[in-house]
Protein backbone atom coordinates (compact mmCIF):
# COMPACT_ATOMS: atom_id res chain seq x y z
CA UNK A 1 0.00 0.00 0.00
CA UNK A 2 1.22 3.49 -0.81
CA UNK A 3 -0.06 4.62 2.58
CA UNK A 4 2.44 2.26 4.23
CA UNK A 5 4.89 5.11 3.67
CA UNK A 6 3.13 6.86 6.55
CA UNK A 7 1.72 3.90 8.47
CA UNK A 8 4.07 0.90 8.47
CA UNK A 9 7.47 0.17 10.00
CA UNK A 10 9.43 1.35 13.03
CA UNK A 11 10.42 4.65 11.40
CA UNK A 12 6.74 5.53 10.98
CA UNK A 13 5.93 5.31 14.69
CA UNK A 14 5.66 9.15 14.92
CA UNK A 15 3.28 9.10 11.96
CA UNK A 16 1.15 6.42 13.61
CA UNK A 17 0.94 8.50 16.73
CA UNK A 18 -0.70 11.20 14.68
CA UNK A 19 -3.10 8.68 13.14
CA UNK A 20 -3.92 7.65 16.69
CA UNK A 21 -4.70 11.30 17.37
CA UNK A 22 -7.15 11.10 14.46
CA UNK A 23 -8.88 8.13 16.08
CA UNK A 24 -7.62 5.48 13.64
CA UNK A 25 -7.90 1.94 14.94
CA UNK A 26 -5.22 -0.70 14.53
CA UNK A 27 -7.51 -2.45 12.05
CA UNK A 28 -7.87 0.70 9.96
CA UNK A 29 -4.10 1.13 9.84
CA UNK A 30 -3.91 -2.12 7.86
CA UNK A 31 -6.45 -1.08 5.21
CA UNK A 32 -6.08 1.12 2.11
CA UNK A 33 -6.56 4.82 2.89
CA UNK A 34 -8.92 6.49 0.41
CA UNK A 35 -8.99 10.27 0.12
CA UNK A 36 -12.45 11.73 -0.47
CA UNK A 37 -11.90 15.13 -2.08
CA UNK A 38 -14.94 17.08 -0.95
CA UNK A 39 -15.87 20.28 -2.74
CA UNK A 40 -18.70 20.95 -0.30
CA UNK A 41 -19.36 24.58 0.62
CA UNK A 42 -22.29 26.82 1.48
CA UNK A 43 -21.91 29.47 -1.25
CA UNK A 44 -22.26 27.40 -4.45
CA UNK A 45 -25.75 25.94 -5.14
CA UNK A 46 -24.11 23.04 -6.97
CA UNK A 47 -22.07 22.20 -3.89
CA UNK A 48 -24.45 22.66 -0.98
CA UNK A 49 -25.53 19.00 -1.24
CA UNK A 50 -22.05 17.51 -1.53
CA UNK A 51 -21.94 16.63 2.17
CA UNK A 52 -24.60 14.00 1.43
CA UNK A 53 -22.67 12.72 -1.59
CA UNK A 54 -19.48 12.52 0.47
CA UNK A 55 -21.21 10.57 3.24
CA UNK A 56 -22.55 8.11 0.68
CA UNK A 57 -19.10 7.70 -0.88
CA UNK A 58 -17.64 7.03 2.58
CA UNK A 59 -20.21 4.28 3.12
CA UNK A 60 -19.30 2.70 -0.22
CA UNK A 61 -15.57 2.81 0.48
CA UNK A 62 -15.95 1.38 3.98
CA UNK A 63 -18.28 -1.36 2.80
CA UNK A 64 -15.73 -2.38 0.16
CA UNK A 65 -12.83 -2.55 2.64
CA UNK A 66 -11.21 0.89 2.55
CA UNK A 67 -10.77 3.67 5.08
CA UNK A 68 -12.34 6.91 3.80
CA UNK A 69 -10.66 10.17 4.80
CA UNK A 70 -12.17 13.50 3.71
CA UNK A 71 -10.22 16.60 2.71
CA UNK A 72 -11.47 19.74 0.93
CA UNK A 73 -11.26 21.42 -2.46
CA UNK A 74 -12.43 24.95 -3.17
CA UNK A 75 -15.05 25.97 -5.75
CA UNK A 76 -16.37 29.27 -7.10
CA UNK A 77 -19.96 29.86 -8.23
CA UNK A 78 -19.57 31.42 -11.66
CA UNK A 79 -23.08 32.84 -11.53
CA UNK A 80 -22.41 34.75 -8.31
CA UNK A 81 -18.94 35.77 -9.54
CA UNK A 82 -20.33 37.02 -12.88
CA UNK A 83 -19.96 40.61 -14.04
CA UNK A 84 -17.55 41.99 -11.43
CA UNK A 85 -14.03 41.52 -10.02
CA UNK A 86 -14.98 38.05 -8.80
CA UNK A 87 -15.04 36.61 -12.31
CA UNK A 88 -11.29 37.20 -12.58
CA UNK A 89 -10.97 34.53 -9.90
CA UNK A 90 -13.04 31.83 -11.59
CA UNK A 91 -10.81 30.19 -14.21
CA UNK A 92 -7.73 30.68 -12.06
CA UNK A 93 -9.17 28.41 -9.37
CA UNK A 94 -8.90 25.45 -11.75
CA UNK A 95 -5.13 25.43 -11.20
CA UNK A 96 -5.42 26.17 -7.48
CA UNK A 97 -7.70 23.14 -7.17
CA UNK A 98 -5.33 20.91 -9.14
CA UNK A 99 -2.27 22.09 -7.21
CA UNK A 100 -3.82 21.88 -3.74
CA UNK A 101 -5.32 18.44 -4.37
CA UNK A 102 -2.00 17.15 -5.68
CA UNK A 103 -0.33 18.58 -2.57
CA UNK A 104 -2.77 16.99 -0.13
CA UNK A 105 -2.87 13.60 -1.83
CA UNK A 106 0.89 13.17 -2.15
CA UNK A 107 1.75 14.72 1.20
CA UNK A 108 -0.45 12.16 2.96
CA UNK A 109 0.18 9.20 0.63
CA UNK A 110 -3.39 8.16 -0.10
CA UNK A 111 -3.84 4.79 -1.78
CA UNK A 112 -6.85 5.92 -3.84
CA UNK A 113 -9.12 8.93 -4.29
CA UNK A 114 -12.77 9.73 -4.93
CA UNK A 115 -13.27 13.20 -6.38
CA UNK A 116 -16.56 14.87 -5.41
CA UNK A 117 -16.86 18.04 -7.53
CA UNK A 118 -19.72 19.67 -9.38
CA UNK A 119 -19.15 23.11 -10.84
CA UNK A 120 -17.27 24.74 -13.66
CA UNK A 121 -13.56 24.79 -12.73
CA UNK A 122 -13.84 22.25 -9.95
CA UNK A 123 -14.36 19.27 -12.29
CA UNK A 124 -11.47 19.98 -14.71
CA UNK A 125 -9.17 21.00 -11.84
CA UNK A 126 -9.73 17.65 -10.15
CA UNK A 127 -9.33 15.78 -13.46
CA UNK A 128 -5.96 17.51 -13.88
CA UNK A 129 -5.02 16.51 -10.34
CA UNK A 130 -6.14 12.91 -10.88
CA UNK A 131 -3.85 12.58 -13.91
CA UNK A 132 -0.91 13.99 -11.94
CA UNK A 133 -1.36 11.92 -8.79
CA UNK A 134 -2.22 8.73 -10.71
CA UNK A 135 -3.64 6.56 -7.96
CA UNK A 136 -6.97 4.74 -8.47
CA UNK A 137 -9.58 7.52 -8.74
CA UNK A 138 -13.32 7.78 -9.38
CA UNK A 139 -15.40 10.92 -9.99
CA UNK A 140 -18.90 11.38 -8.63
CA UNK A 141 -20.44 14.84 -8.89
CA UNK A 142 -23.28 16.52 -7.07
CA UNK A 143 -25.56 16.45 -10.11
CA UNK A 144 -27.55 19.05 -12.06
CA UNK A 145 -30.32 21.30 -10.80
CA UNK A 146 -33.88 20.69 -11.95
CA UNK A 147 -35.18 23.23 -14.46
CA UNK A 148 -37.24 26.11 -13.17
CA UNK A 149 -40.75 26.84 -14.38
CA UNK A 150 -42.04 30.28 -15.30
CA UNK A 151 -45.50 30.73 -16.78
CA UNK A 152 -45.71 27.01 -17.49
CA UNK A 153 -42.41 26.75 -19.34
CA UNK A 154 -39.13 25.27 -18.21
CA UNK A 155 -36.37 27.78 -17.66
CA UNK A 156 -32.88 28.18 -16.22
CA UNK A 157 -30.19 30.64 -15.20
CA UNK A 158 -29.50 31.81 -18.76
CA UNK A 159 -33.12 32.96 -19.04
CA UNK A 160 -32.63 34.87 -15.80
CA UNK A 161 -29.70 36.83 -17.22
CA UNK A 162 -31.60 37.48 -20.46
CA UNK A 163 -34.57 38.73 -18.44
CA UNK A 164 -32.33 41.49 -17.09
CA UNK A 165 -31.50 42.51 -20.67
CA UNK A 166 -35.17 42.43 -21.61
CA UNK A 167 -36.01 44.65 -18.65
CA UNK A 168 -33.33 47.13 -19.73
CA UNK A 169 -34.88 47.16 -23.21
CA UNK A 170 -38.32 47.85 -21.74
CA UNK A 171 -39.83 44.58 -22.95
CA UNK A 172 -40.18 42.94 -19.54
CA UNK A 173 -41.71 44.31 -16.38
CA UNK A 174 -40.02 44.36 -13.00
CA UNK A 175 -42.68 41.92 -11.75
CA UNK A 176 -41.78 39.44 -14.51
CA UNK A 177 -38.08 39.72 -13.68
CA UNK A 178 -38.93 39.02 -10.04
CA UNK A 179 -40.83 35.89 -11.05
CA UNK A 180 -37.79 34.63 -12.95
CA UNK A 181 -35.62 35.50 -9.98
CA UNK A 182 -37.75 33.39 -7.67
CA UNK A 183 -38.26 30.41 -9.99
CA UNK A 184 -35.29 30.05 -12.36
CA UNK A 185 -33.11 28.06 -9.93
CA UNK A 186 -35.50 25.90 -7.87
CA UNK A 187 -33.15 23.28 -6.38
CA UNK A 188 -29.56 22.66 -5.43
CA UNK A 189 -27.27 21.37 -8.17
CA UNK A 190 -25.27 22.68 -11.10
CA UNK A 191 -27.40 24.99 -13.30
CA UNK A 192 -29.86 22.98 -15.36
CA UNK A 193 -28.72 23.57 -18.96
CA UNK A 194 -25.71 22.27 -20.88
CA UNK A 195 -23.49 24.87 -19.27
CA UNK A 196 -19.86 24.32 -18.31
CA UNK A 197 -20.41 22.35 -15.10
CA UNK A 198 -22.78 19.87 -16.71
CA UNK A 199 -20.62 19.72 -19.83
CA UNK A 200 -17.59 18.68 -17.80
CA UNK A 201 -19.55 16.23 -15.65
CA UNK A 202 -20.90 14.58 -18.80
CA UNK A 203 -17.36 14.41 -20.17
CA UNK A 204 -16.21 12.49 -17.07
CA UNK A 205 -18.41 9.69 -18.41
CA UNK A 206 -16.97 10.03 -21.91
CA UNK A 207 -13.42 9.96 -20.52
CA UNK A 208 -14.26 6.88 -18.45
CA UNK A 209 -13.54 8.64 -15.12
CA UNK A 210 -17.15 8.69 -13.87
CA UNK A 211 -19.79 5.97 -13.61
CA UNK A 212 -22.77 6.00 -15.97
CA UNK A 213 -25.23 8.72 -14.99
CA UNK A 214 -22.65 10.92 -13.30
CA UNK A 215 -23.30 13.77 -15.71
CA UNK A 216 -27.09 13.71 -15.76
CA UNK A 217 -28.76 12.27 -12.62
CA UNK A 218 -30.34 15.31 -10.93
CA UNK A 219 -28.89 16.48 -7.64
CA UNK A 220 -32.16 15.95 -5.78
CA UNK A 221 -32.71 12.34 -6.92
CA UNK A 222 -31.95 9.47 -4.58
CA UNK A 223 -30.27 7.79 -7.55
CA UNK A 224 -27.44 10.29 -6.98
CA UNK A 225 -26.87 8.91 -3.45
CA UNK A 226 -26.82 5.35 -4.80
CA UNK A 227 -24.36 6.42 -7.49
CA UNK A 228 -22.07 7.87 -4.81
CA UNK A 229 -22.10 4.62 -2.84
CA UNK A 230 -21.23 2.69 -5.98
CA UNK A 231 -18.41 5.16 -6.70
CA UNK A 232 -16.93 4.35 -3.29
CA UNK A 233 -17.18 0.64 -4.03
CA UNK A 234 -15.75 1.11 -7.54
CA UNK A 235 -12.61 2.85 -6.34
CA UNK A 236 -11.79 -0.09 -4.09
CA UNK A 237 -12.15 -2.46 -7.03
CA UNK A 238 -9.86 -0.16 -9.03
CA UNK A 239 -7.37 -0.31 -6.17
CA UNK A 240 -7.40 -4.10 -6.14
CA UNK A 241 -6.91 -4.21 -9.93
CA UNK A 242 -4.42 -1.28 -9.91
CA UNK A 243 -6.38 0.71 -12.50
CA UNK A 244 -5.15 4.31 -12.41
CA UNK A 245 -6.20 7.54 -14.17
CA UNK A 246 -3.44 7.39 -16.78
CA UNK A 247 -4.73 3.94 -17.77
CA UNK A 248 -8.07 5.64 -18.46
CA UNK A 249 -7.26 9.20 -19.56
CA UNK A 250 -5.39 8.36 -22.76
CA UNK A 251 -5.15 10.23 -26.04
CA UNK A 252 -8.00 8.07 -27.36
CA UNK A 253 -10.14 8.87 -24.32
CA UNK A 254 -9.50 12.59 -24.82
CA UNK A 255 -10.65 12.26 -28.44
CA UNK A 256 -13.73 10.36 -27.25
CA UNK A 257 -14.51 13.24 -24.90
CA UNK A 258 -14.19 15.77 -27.70
CA UNK A 259 -16.47 13.68 -29.93
CA UNK A 260 -19.13 13.41 -27.22
CA UNK A 261 -18.72 17.15 -26.60
CA UNK A 262 -19.62 17.81 -30.24
CA UNK A 263 -22.67 15.55 -30.14
CA UNK A 264 -23.98 17.03 -26.88
CA UNK A 265 -23.32 20.68 -27.81
CA UNK A 266 -21.19 21.38 -24.74
CA UNK A 267 -19.90 24.70 -23.44
CA UNK A 268 -17.05 26.47 -25.24
CA UNK A 269 -15.19 26.28 -21.94
CA UNK A 270 -14.55 22.62 -22.68
CA UNK A 271 -12.06 23.90 -25.25
CA UNK A 272 -10.05 25.33 -22.36
CA UNK A 273 -10.36 22.33 -20.10
CA UNK A 274 -9.83 19.44 -22.54
CA UNK A 275 -6.41 20.83 -23.64
CA UNK A 276 -5.44 21.37 -19.99
CA UNK A 277 -6.36 17.79 -19.06
CA UNK A 278 -4.55 16.50 -22.15
CA UNK A 279 -1.47 18.47 -21.11
CA UNK A 280 -1.34 16.53 -17.84
CA UNK A 281 -0.91 13.23 -19.71
CA UNK A 282 1.64 14.67 -22.15
CA UNK A 283 -0.77 15.04 -25.07
CA UNK A 284 -0.09 18.35 -26.85
CA UNK A 285 -3.70 19.03 -27.82
CA UNK A 286 -4.25 21.32 -30.82
CA UNK A 287 -7.68 22.94 -30.64
CA UNK A 288 -7.89 22.65 -34.44
CA UNK A 289 -8.71 18.97 -33.72
CA UNK A 290 -12.15 20.26 -32.84
CA UNK A 291 -12.92 21.04 -36.47
CA UNK A 292 -11.60 17.71 -37.68
CA UNK A 293 -13.80 15.81 -35.22
CA UNK A 294 -16.74 18.16 -35.70
CA UNK A 295 -16.81 17.51 -39.44
CA UNK A 296 -17.71 13.87 -38.86
CA UNK A 297 -19.73 14.15 -35.63
CA UNK A 298 -23.46 14.92 -35.74
CA UNK A 299 -24.90 17.34 -33.19
CA UNK A 300 -27.62 15.28 -31.50
CA UNK A 301 -28.68 17.47 -28.56
CA UNK A 302 -29.89 21.05 -28.15
CA UNK A 303 -30.07 21.51 -24.41
CA UNK A 304 -30.49 24.98 -22.92
CA UNK A 305 -29.35 27.54 -23.90
CA UNK A 306 -29.31 26.10 -27.45
CA UNK A 307 -32.80 24.61 -27.15
CA UNK A 308 -35.79 23.90 -24.88
CA UNK A 309 -34.51 20.74 -23.15
CA UNK A 310 -32.61 20.41 -19.87
CA UNK A 311 -30.34 17.99 -18.04
CA UNK A 312 -33.27 16.19 -16.42
CA UNK A 313 -34.61 15.51 -19.92
CA UNK A 314 -31.26 14.12 -21.10
CA UNK A 315 -31.21 11.87 -18.04
CA UNK A 316 -34.68 10.50 -18.79
CA UNK A 317 -33.74 10.00 -22.46
CA UNK A 318 -30.91 7.65 -21.54
CA UNK A 319 -28.14 10.02 -20.56
CA UNK A 320 -24.63 10.33 -21.92
CA UNK A 321 -24.36 6.60 -22.59
CA UNK A 322 -27.32 6.75 -24.98
CA UNK A 323 -25.55 9.48 -26.96
CA UNK A 324 -22.30 7.53 -26.91
CA UNK A 325 -24.04 4.36 -28.13
CA UNK A 326 -25.27 6.17 -31.23
CA UNK A 327 -21.79 7.57 -31.88
CA UNK A 328 -20.24 4.12 -31.44
CA UNK A 329 -22.75 2.68 -33.91
CA UNK A 330 -21.12 4.78 -36.64
CA UNK A 331 -17.58 4.06 -35.41
CA UNK A 332 -16.87 7.51 -33.99
CA UNK A 333 -15.62 6.32 -30.59
CA UNK A 334 -12.64 4.31 -29.39
CA UNK A 335 -14.67 1.65 -27.62
CA UNK A 336 -11.69 -0.25 -26.17
CA UNK A 337 -10.85 2.57 -23.71
CA UNK A 338 -10.85 1.53 -20.04
CA UNK A 339 -13.26 3.03 -17.48
CA UNK A 340 -13.41 3.29 -13.68
CA UNK A 341 -15.67 0.26 -13.37
CA UNK A 342 -13.08 -2.01 -14.98
CA UNK A 343 -15.03 -2.34 -18.21
CA UNK A 344 -14.33 -0.82 -21.59
CA UNK A 345 -16.40 2.04 -22.97
CA UNK A 346 -17.90 -0.42 -25.44
CA UNK A 347 -19.02 -2.74 -22.66
CA UNK A 348 -20.46 0.15 -20.64
CA UNK A 349 -22.64 1.48 -23.44
CA UNK A 350 -23.61 -1.85 -25.04
CA UNK A 351 -27.16 -1.84 -23.66
CA UNK A 352 -27.79 1.92 -23.73
CA UNK A 353 -30.88 3.07 -25.63
CA UNK A 354 -32.29 6.39 -26.76
CA UNK A 355 -35.63 6.68 -24.97
CA UNK A 356 -36.60 10.09 -26.34
CA UNK A 357 -35.68 11.07 -29.93
CA UNK A 358 -36.87 14.61 -29.24
CA UNK A 359 -34.11 15.06 -26.66
CA UNK A 360 -31.41 12.92 -28.28
CA UNK A 361 -31.88 13.09 -32.02
CA UNK A 362 -31.38 9.81 -33.91
CA UNK A 363 -28.49 9.62 -36.35
CA UNK A 364 -30.76 10.03 -39.37
CA UNK A 365 -32.21 13.27 -37.99
CA UNK A 366 -29.45 15.27 -36.25
CA UNK A 367 -29.70 18.98 -35.50
CA UNK A 368 -26.73 19.28 -37.82
CA UNK A 369 -24.30 16.91 -39.50
CA UNK A 370 -21.43 18.70 -37.75
CA UNK A 371 -20.62 19.12 -34.07
CA UNK A 372 -21.61 21.80 -31.59
CA UNK A 373 -18.30 23.70 -31.46
CA UNK A 374 -16.11 25.30 -34.10
CA UNK A 375 -12.61 26.77 -34.04
CA UNK A 376 -12.31 29.85 -36.25
CA UNK A 377 -9.01 31.19 -37.56
CA UNK A 378 -7.98 34.15 -39.68
CA UNK A 379 -6.04 37.37 -39.45
CA UNK A 380 -8.02 38.33 -36.33
CA UNK A 381 -7.32 35.00 -34.59
CA UNK A 382 -4.20 33.39 -36.08
CA UNK A 383 -4.01 30.85 -33.24
CA UNK A 384 -7.74 30.25 -33.14
CA UNK A 385 -11.01 31.24 -31.46
CA UNK A 386 -14.00 29.19 -30.32
CA UNK A 387 -17.74 29.45 -30.94
CA UNK A 388 -20.65 27.25 -29.85
CA UNK A 389 -22.16 27.04 -33.31
CA UNK A 390 -25.03 24.84 -32.15
CA UNK A 391 -26.31 27.93 -30.25
CA UNK A 392 -25.93 30.35 -33.19
CA UNK A 393 -29.02 31.27 -35.24
CA UNK A 394 -28.79 30.56 -38.96
CA UNK A 395 -28.72 34.22 -40.00
CA UNK A 396 -25.57 34.84 -37.93
CA UNK A 397 -23.53 31.92 -39.24
CA UNK A 398 -22.10 34.34 -41.80
CA UNK A 399 -21.92 37.96 -40.73
CA UNK A 400 -20.03 41.11 -41.58
CA UNK A 401 -20.27 44.34 -39.64
CA UNK A 402 -18.46 47.29 -38.06
CA UNK A 403 -16.39 46.76 -34.94
CA UNK A 404 -17.57 48.42 -31.74
CA UNK A 405 -14.43 48.26 -29.62
CA UNK A 406 -14.25 48.08 -25.81
CA UNK A 407 -11.22 47.47 -23.62
CA UNK A 408 -13.19 45.85 -20.79
CA UNK A 409 -16.48 44.06 -20.19
CA UNK A 410 -18.01 46.85 -18.11
CA UNK A 411 -17.75 49.44 -20.90
CA UNK A 412 -19.37 47.06 -23.36
CA UNK A 413 -22.30 46.31 -21.04
CA UNK A 414 -22.91 50.01 -20.47
CA UNK A 415 -23.00 50.65 -24.23
CA UNK A 416 -25.36 47.73 -24.85
CA UNK A 417 -27.81 48.76 -22.13
CA UNK A 418 -27.75 52.40 -23.25
CA UNK A 419 -28.83 51.41 -26.75
CA UNK A 420 -25.53 52.32 -28.40
CA UNK A 421 -25.21 48.90 -30.07
CA UNK A 422 -27.39 48.41 -33.14
CA UNK A 423 -28.23 45.58 -35.52
CA UNK A 424 -25.24 44.57 -37.63
CA UNK A 425 -22.59 45.61 -35.11
CA UNK A 426 -19.73 43.37 -33.99
CA UNK A 427 -18.93 44.04 -30.34
CA UNK A 428 -15.23 43.53 -29.60
CA UNK A 429 -14.23 43.12 -25.93
CA UNK A 430 -10.48 42.85 -25.44
CA UNK A 431 -7.84 42.87 -22.70
CA UNK A 432 -9.95 40.22 -20.96
CA UNK A 433 -7.77 37.23 -21.88
CA UNK A 434 -5.82 34.99 -19.49
CA UNK A 435 -3.07 37.59 -19.05
CA UNK A 436 -5.02 40.74 -19.86
CA UNK A 437 -7.91 40.14 -17.47
CA UNK A 438 -6.11 38.63 -15.77
CA UNK A 439 -8.19 35.51 -15.45
CA UNK A 440 -10.15 35.41 -18.74
CA UNK A 441 -13.56 36.48 -17.49
CA UNK A 442 -16.80 34.98 -18.82
CA UNK A 443 -19.01 37.33 -20.83
CA UNK A 444 -22.48 36.11 -19.89
CA UNK A 445 -23.66 39.59 -18.94
CA UNK A 446 -23.01 41.22 -22.36
CA UNK A 447 -24.26 38.20 -24.35
CA UNK A 448 -27.40 38.03 -22.22
CA UNK A 449 -27.93 41.77 -22.56
CA UNK A 450 -27.65 41.47 -26.35
CA UNK A 451 -30.14 38.58 -26.40
CA UNK A 452 -32.48 40.24 -23.92
CA UNK A 453 -32.60 43.43 -25.99
CA UNK A 454 -33.64 41.50 -29.09
CA UNK A 455 -30.27 41.73 -30.86
CA UNK A 456 -29.26 38.08 -30.65
CA UNK A 457 -29.93 37.46 -34.32
CA UNK A 458 -28.17 40.59 -35.59
CA UNK A 459 -25.19 41.40 -33.32
CA UNK A 460 -22.00 39.36 -32.86
CA UNK A 461 -19.59 39.50 -29.92
CA UNK A 462 -15.87 38.71 -30.14
CA UNK A 463 -13.48 38.57 -27.19
CA UNK A 464 -10.13 37.30 -26.00
CA UNK A 465 -12.06 36.42 -22.84
CA UNK A 466 -14.47 33.52 -22.73
CA UNK A 467 -18.17 32.76 -22.54
CA UNK A 468 -20.36 31.04 -20.04
CA UNK A 469 -21.94 27.82 -21.19
CA UNK A 470 -25.17 29.77 -20.68
CA UNK A 471 -24.28 32.15 -23.51
CA UNK A 472 -25.90 31.80 -26.91
CA UNK A 473 -25.66 33.61 -30.22
CA UNK A 474 -22.67 34.55 -32.38
CA UNK A 475 -20.37 34.71 -29.36
CA UNK A 476 -16.76 34.03 -30.36
CA UNK A 477 -14.26 33.72 -27.53
CA UNK A 478 -10.72 32.60 -26.72
CA UNK A 479 -9.38 34.84 -29.53
CA UNK A 480 -5.66 34.05 -29.62
CA UNK A 481 -3.16 35.62 -29.37
CA UNK A 482 -4.87 37.89 -26.85
CA UNK A 483 -4.70 41.68 -26.78
CA UNK A 484 -2.33 41.80 -23.80
CA UNK A 485 0.44 40.23 -25.90
CA UNK A 486 -0.39 42.37 -28.97
CA UNK A 487 -2.54 39.83 -30.72
CA UNK A 488 -4.40 41.26 -33.74
CA UNK A 489 -7.50 41.88 -31.61
CA UNK A 490 -5.47 44.65 -29.88
CA UNK A 491 -5.08 46.42 -33.23
CA UNK A 492 -8.76 46.56 -34.22
CA UNK A 493 -10.15 50.09 -34.43
CA UNK A 494 -13.69 51.40 -34.12
CA UNK A 495 -15.52 50.89 -37.40
CA UNK A 496 -13.20 48.26 -38.90
CA UNK A 497 -15.26 45.70 -40.78
CA UNK A 498 -15.11 42.26 -39.21
CA UNK A 499 -16.01 39.20 -41.24
CA UNK A 500 -17.33 36.05 -39.54
CA UNK A 501 -17.86 32.83 -41.49
CA UNK A 502 -18.61 29.95 -39.12
CA UNK A 503 -19.23 27.27 -41.82
CA UNK A 504 -15.81 28.07 -43.31
CA UNK A 505 -14.18 28.44 -39.84
CA UNK A 506 -12.95 31.97 -40.59
CA UNK A 507 -12.61 35.13 -38.51
CA UNK A 508 -11.06 38.16 -40.19
CA UNK A 509 -10.81 41.92 -39.94
CA UNK A 510 -10.92 43.60 -43.35
CA UNK A 511 -7.73 45.57 -42.86
CA UNK A 512 -4.59 45.11 -44.98
CA UNK A 513 -1.48 43.42 -43.61
CA UNK A 514 0.42 46.66 -44.17
CA UNK A 515 -2.03 48.69 -42.09
CA UNK A 516 -2.02 46.09 -39.31
CA UNK A 517 1.80 46.21 -39.27
CA UNK A 518 1.72 50.01 -38.89
CA UNK A 519 -0.73 49.73 -36.01
CA UNK A 520 1.44 47.10 -34.35
CA UNK A 521 4.46 49.43 -34.43
CA UNK A 522 2.46 52.05 -32.52
CA UNK A 523 0.96 49.62 -30.01
CA UNK A 524 1.94 50.02 -26.37
CA UNK A 525 1.32 47.37 -23.70
CA UNK A 526 -1.29 48.25 -21.10
CA UNK A 527 -0.48 48.63 -17.46
CA UNK A 528 -1.42 45.43 -15.58
CA UNK A 529 -4.88 45.62 -14.04
CA UNK A 530 -3.69 43.65 -11.02
CA UNK A 531 -0.18 43.92 -9.54
CA UNK A 532 -0.34 41.83 -6.37
CA UNK A 533 -1.64 38.56 -5.01
CA UNK A 534 -2.53 35.35 -6.81
CA UNK A 535 -3.82 37.05 -9.96
CA UNK A 536 -0.47 38.79 -10.48
CA UNK A 537 1.39 35.48 -10.17
CA UNK A 538 -1.16 33.82 -12.46
CA UNK A 539 -0.70 36.53 -15.10
CA UNK A 540 3.03 35.84 -15.25
CA UNK A 541 2.63 32.07 -15.71
CA UNK A 542 -0.53 31.62 -17.80
CA UNK A 543 -0.43 30.71 -21.49
CA UNK A 544 -2.95 31.65 -24.17
CA UNK A 545 -6.53 30.48 -24.49
CA UNK A 546 -5.78 28.25 -27.47
CA UNK A 547 -3.45 26.21 -25.23
CA UNK A 548 -6.05 25.83 -22.50
CA UNK A 549 -4.70 28.69 -20.36
CA UNK A 550 -2.32 26.24 -18.71
CA UNK A 551 0.40 27.50 -16.38
CA UNK A 552 4.07 27.37 -17.33
CA UNK A 553 7.26 28.82 -15.91
CA UNK A 554 8.01 32.16 -17.65
CA UNK A 555 10.58 31.69 -20.38
CA UNK A 556 9.49 28.12 -21.08
CA UNK A 557 6.26 28.96 -22.92
CA UNK A 558 5.96 27.69 -26.45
Amino acid sequence: MKSDNVKAGAAQAPHRSLFNALGFTEEEMKKPMVGIVSSYNEIVPGHMNLDKIVNAVKQGVAEAGGVPVVFPAIAVCDGIAMGHLGMKYSLVTRDLIADSTESMALAHQFDALVMVPNCDKNVPGLLMAAARINVPTVFVSGGPMLAGRVKGKKTSLSSMFEAVGAHAAGTMTEEDVLEYEQKACPTCGSCSGMYTANSMNCLTEALGMGLGGNGTIPAVYSDRIRLAKHAGMAVMEMYRKNICPRDIITKEAILNALTVDMALGCSTNSMLHIPAIAHEIGFDFDIALANEISEKTPNLCHLAPAGPTYMEDLNEAGGVYAVMKQLADINLLYTDCMTVNGKTIGECIANATNKDPEVIRPLDNPYSKTGGLAVLKGNLAPDGSVVKRSAVVEEMMVHEGPARVFDCEEDAIAAIKCGKIVAGDVVVIRYEGPKGGPGMREMLNPTSAIAGMGLGSSVALITDGRFSGASRGASIGHVSPEAAVCGPIALVEEGDIISINIPEMKLNVNVSDEEMAKRKEKWQPREPKVTSGYLARYREMVTSGNRGAILEIPGQNK
